[in-house]
């Protein structure tokens, strides 16, 4: 332990009479003397990095998550089943997804595993409070970040997956091609939703009155738009092509040349347990960074027994503790690549140029590209 010494002036103010100064000049009547006196004080403070330094206080919570996911021995993670391409349940009845490979990215990377995850399908509705009950350890469910959720309904937003914004889908035929030309109209939109709250903001700065058909979930939404109950439907892009993917005529649908807002997609974690946080997260740059350094689930154990660069050697647990400072193994992105894929790999087989639901990368690239996806360093 250093020690500090810290000198401490004090300054008294005292009338002073000849009797108690011991013999000094007396001081003429009623004047006043001030007085510095010098106090050194030892004070013992911790330095960190010191051999003594006490270890750094976890606030309450942290960890709980992680120890909780583990004794159960799987994650359980709040998705969407009605979304292709995002999050639903394909013809064999397994889920898929970019929203639901990154929980299986997560699974990789806690256990080593990415079959160890339960998929439990939560509307747009009820998703926060399955989040906030400890129904679900995290939420990966196409889910807008904005200031609002990100302070009063006790959670924490992981960083983007996937920059979108919203869209309006009209039959081809409408002759619809502005959303001026909707005045009068009737327009499908899903409850509980940021759609909902930027049609009608949008719909207002312009002046254009219409009639909102709300419903509870995008079944249901795009049901009554198939069966011609609304003049347009509206949802973040994303989420109409993937929709239009599965209408009966998908040539039928035209999707209007408008963007209506910015939608930055991303799981979403409860407040109060920073480690789960630092794991969700890290667990996106992982695999962004696999795709950075050209590491993909086909080449990452030959990339691992002949890394040289630092960076690279650090990412794959080879190097440093980076996986135990998040409570995890030194190995947890390679699991991640090596189970899941990097970003690409997961991009492509849910939204790539071979999907029914495919989407241009456009702002969902790396930086290096003209997107706006990048990994700090792993250092």
């Amino acid at each position: 332990m250093r020690k500090i010494f810290v000198v401490l002036t004090l300054f008294t103010a005292f009338v002073l009479a000849l009797a108690a100064c011991g013999g000094a000049a007396p001081a003429p009547s009623g004047e006043t003397v001030t007085v510095k006196e010098t106090v050194v004080v030892t004070v013992e403070v911790p330095v960190a990095g010191s051999p003594a330094a006490p270890a750094v206080v976890a606030p309450a919570g942290y960890g709980v998550t992680l120890e909780t996911v583990k004794a159960r021995g799987n994650l359980i993670c709040g998705v969407n089943s009605q979304v292709p391409g995002f999050g639903y349940v394909d013809a064999d009845g397994n889920f898929a997804g970019i929203d639901v490979d990154y929980c299986r990215a997560l699974a990789a990377a806690i256990f080593g595993d990415a079959s160890k995850v339960e998929f439990r399908p939560v509307t747009a509705a009820e998703r926060f409070t399955a989040l906030q009950s400890g129904e679900i350890d995290i939420l990966s469910r196409n889910t807008t970040w904005s200031l609002v959720r990100d302070t009063e309904l006790g959670g924490n937003f992981v960083h983007t997956t996937f920059y979108d914004g919203q869209g309006m889908m009209v039959p081809a035929d409408s002759g619809l091609t502005t959303l001026e030309d909707l005045e009068g109209g009737t327009i499908c939109v899903q409850t509980g939703t940021t759609t909902e709250l930027n049609l009608s903001d949008v719909m207002a700065s312009l002046g254009v009155s219409y009639t909102p058909a709300v419903f509870e979930d995008a079944d249901a939404t795009f049901a009554a738009y198939a069966e011609g109950r609304c003049d347009a439907v509206t949802t973040d892009k994303s989420g109409l092509v993937s929709r239009r993917s599965v209408l009966p005529d998908p040539s039928a649908h035209v999707i209007m040349d408008v963007t209506m807002s910015k939608e930055p997609l991303g799981p979403m974690v409860r407040h109060g347990d920073d480690q789960w946080f630092d794991i969700a997260q890290w667990t996106v740059f992982a695999m962004f960074a696999g795709e950075e350094f050209d590491i993909t689930s086909a080449n990452v154990d030959d990339v691992k027994a002949n890394a040289t660069a630092p960076e690279v050697r650090r990412l794959l647990g080879l190097e440093g503790d980076l996986g135990l400072k998040l409570g995890l193994t030194n190995d947890f992105a390679y699991n991640i690549i090596k189970l899941v894929g990097n970003y690409e790999e997961v991009y492509n087989r849910n939204l790539g140029p071979d999907t029914p639901t495919y989407i241009p990368r456009g702002l969902n690239s790396l930086y290096t590209e003209g997107g706006l996806l990048y990994a700090p360093p792993f250092r």
